[in-house]
């Protein structure tokens, strides 16, 4: 027999740790929920990081678990909510860890992902699985949860929280000048191998500047890795025309960033998921991942999309036969971009979304 599903849920639970860019396309499900239900409850259990990220998302409230506390960190969350009861728990993250974490957790039932996509054997965890969505992008497969409920209107909202202090720390970086922003790096877990080349890079940077007068301000998290990438761009690129920022920003200062650039170009990482959210133009550069799954939502016909010719030149095989969100894990697989494929998505973006000034000549015209 299956758990029944709460017809108006007083409060709901969303479990989702990691990582940035999946909770912020995550909000949309978020959104939808409160546009059905706006008396209801969401607790949302939350990383560390991506909290930063989203602190002050309007109508949630955040239970914070930092991952480096282990299972420490886990009692003292369950001691936190020894009296709550969730009349669902959204179980939105596909990782042993999440699972063992929502043991503690108080709920009617517990909604995860149906057995095809449910990863280390979440659906032993869960009362409810959702309905087979095939080969559905990661924002897709959020909202599925909020269509298993019930939920009718499933447009995308985010409106993501940005303090003034952000602002202020962005333009303490940027002035006044208009610019791109740039993240070479992707996270730097064992074979990602998500980054493209510096030279790449740096050959966009050029166009920028010499086309456009646009600068670019380049960003990352400070690791050996990334201010190495920084210095290579840098170092390539014509005097002036780079702002290096990497390392130099909190989360909410490059959500301030993104808001106020022209265009994003990035790898498939969290910040070409905080531009989508922003509605800031965004070309992702995806040749190990596959896009139709993981690309900037609203931005998909601007990737820059070299994964099938990377599984046929790397794996040998036809995309189309591979498990969906089967990654190309090669070093080399990222080097099938070129920077003429760049820099076209890079001025199809820039046409379609003129500067402040080209507005308001635009305006007074």
């Amino acid at each position: 027999m299956k758990h029944p599903l709460p017809a108006r849920p007083a409060h709901i639970g969303v479990l989702r740790l990691s990582a940035l860019g999946d909770v912020c396309n995550l909000v949309p499900t978020v959104r939808a929920l409160q546009r059905q239900w706006p008396e209801a409850r969401i607790t949302w259990i939350i990383g560390k990081g991506e909290h930063s990220l989203l602190a002050g998302l309007s109508g949630v409230e955040f239970v914070v678990y930092d991952k480096a506390t282990g299972l420490a960190g886990m009692r003292a969350l369950w001691r936190e909510l020894a009296d709550t009861r969730f009349d669902v728990l959204l179980h939105m993250q596909q990782a042993i860890r999440a699972s063992v974490l929502s043991l503690g957790l108080k709920a009617d039932v517990r909604v995860g992902y149906d057995k095809a996509r449910a990863k280390d054997a979440q659906h032993w965890f869960t009362h409810r699985q959702l309905a087979p969505h095939p080969r559905a992008h990661v924002l897709e497969s959020f909202l599925d949860f909020a269509r298993l409920l019930g939920v009718e209107d499933l447009s995308l909202a985010w409106d993501l929280p940005i303090p003034e202090s952000a602002y202020e720390e962005a333009a303490g970086l940027t002035g006044e000048a208009p610019y791109v922003l740039m993240s070479p790096c992707a996270n730097p877990r064992l074979r990602n191998f998500r980054n493209w080349s510096a030279e790449g890079y740096a050959t966009v940077v050029e166009h920028a500047w010499v086309q456009h007068g646009l600068k670019t301000v380049i960003t990352g998290g400070g690791s050996t890795q990334e201010r190495e990438m920084g210095s290579r761009i840098q170092s390539l690129s014509q005097p002036g025309s780079v702002i290096d920022a990497i390392g130099a920003t909190s989360l909410k200062g490059l959500l301030a960033l993104i808001d106020r650039a022209r265009a994003v170009v990035a790898p498939d990482s969290g910040p070409v998921h905080m531009a989508n959210a922003l509605a800031t133009p965004v070309v992702g550069l995806y040749a190990t991942t596959n896009p139709d799954r993981a690309a900037p939502y609203c931005w998909r016909d601007q990737v820059v999309n070299r994964y099938p010719d990377a599984v046929r030149h790397f794996l040998h095989k036809e995309p189309e036969s591979l498990p969906w969100g089967q990654r190309v894990r090669h070093p080399d697989a990222m080097s099938l971009i070129h920077a003429d494929d760049v820099i076209r998505n890079l001025e199809a973006v820039l046409a379609a979304s003129p500067s402040r000034k080209e507005r308001e000549s635009s305006d007074e015209a």
